[in-house]
């Protein structure tokens, strides 16, 4: 991993993005988004990390996240880890997923390119974190993930996707349990 792709100061936020490979379109059924979320709390609870914003996207997530706990690093290698089992065994027991074959296959493709893999990868590897060192930084980033639904079309309003921090921001209440900036 590059020095680049490193979370530095276990202290500061962090936004990250991770994508599947291919920039498959995964997370287009809610079972799916649903491990994502459960996997998040299960790490909000359980290893001290703190989520500022988050988004899931058909391909890939965006986050503003902390710890209070765990290292950073370690925390989404276990969401990476977990999800990417849960998920595909969730496509392998969907009867009503259309593209499960051609999903599984690319998944086996992409852990065959990838010696750190035994069967299958889901993920893409990286995570690009970036340090936000000032709450300009924070706005942006907040504003541009929140507004991914929009560009895309889903939604009219922001806080309208279900599978966002939005609602959080706009005095409602979402899936994860987030801290607010």
């Amino acid at each position: 991993m590059s020095r680049n792709y490193k979370f530095r100061d276990q202290e500061r936020p962090y936004f990250i993005s991770f994508s599947t490979v291919y920039w498959i379109d995964v997370f287009v059924r809610p079972q799916y988004k649903d491990i994502l979320v459960e996997s998040i709390n299960y790490c909000i609870q359980e290893k001290g990390l703190v989520v500022y914003g988050w988004v899931i996207m058909t391909s890939h997530v965006h986050m503003i996240i902390g710890t209070e706990q765990e290292k950073m690093q370690d925390i989404v290698r276990d969401i990476k880890k977990h999800t990417s089992k849960a998920v595909v065994q969730a496509i392998n027991d969907n009867p009503r997923e259309s593209r499960r074959e051609w999903m599984i296959w690319m998944f086996e493709r992409a852990g065959k390119k990838n010696g750190n893999n035994t069967n299958f990868q889901f993920w893409q590897q990286n995570n690009k974190p970036i340090e936000l060192s000032d709450s300009n930084m924070i706005d942006q980033k907040l504003n541009y993930l929140h507004n991914n639904p929009v560009e895309e079309g889903f939604v009219i309003e922001s806080h309208e996707y279900k599978y966002s921090s939005a609602i959080d921001y706009a005095s409602g209440k979402g899936l994860i349990d987030i801290v607010l900036v």
